[in-house]
């Protein structure tokens, strides 16, 4: 028994916080805690595996932007050197956490879309 999942919608619901399953649960708990189901549909969210993919993603997202910030950084500010990485380290610590999230909503999403679920031992 196989069902069509449309990943765009998951995706984009996982991005949202929302279950994507039907839309209206919240995907995560705290920060990136995922409940075992979600309170609304009841769909089994805590059997969609993420482990290491999102801070993967979110890493390689804040590696690809880090050049480009650490360029317009240092043209438009003209800071000193320490200065520089004291501002480049809090804009990607902050861009690095916000994306950590997003990124992990979409990642679920995903798995939820292509039913890749955590089937045991």
């Amino acid at each position: 028994m196989t069902e069509d999942r449309d990943s765009r919608t998951a995706i984009v619901r996982g991005l949202m916080n929302l279950c994507p399953n039907c839309g209206k649960g919240r995907l995560l708990r705290g920060y990136l805690g995922v409940p075992a189901e979600c309170e609304v549909c009841h769909a089994p969210l805590g059997r969609y595996p993420a482990a290491d993919g999102p801070a993967f993603f979110a890493m390689t997202i804040m590696l690809l932007l880090l050049i480009p910030l650490i360029g317009f950084t240092w043209v438009l500010l003209r800071p000193s050197p320490v200065m520089l990485l004291a501002i480049t380290g809090v804009i990607t610590t902050v861009l690095t956490l916000i994306l950590l999230r997003l990124v992990k909503g979409a990642f679920i999403g995903y798995l939820w879309a292509k039913n890749e679920q955590d089937r045991g031992a």
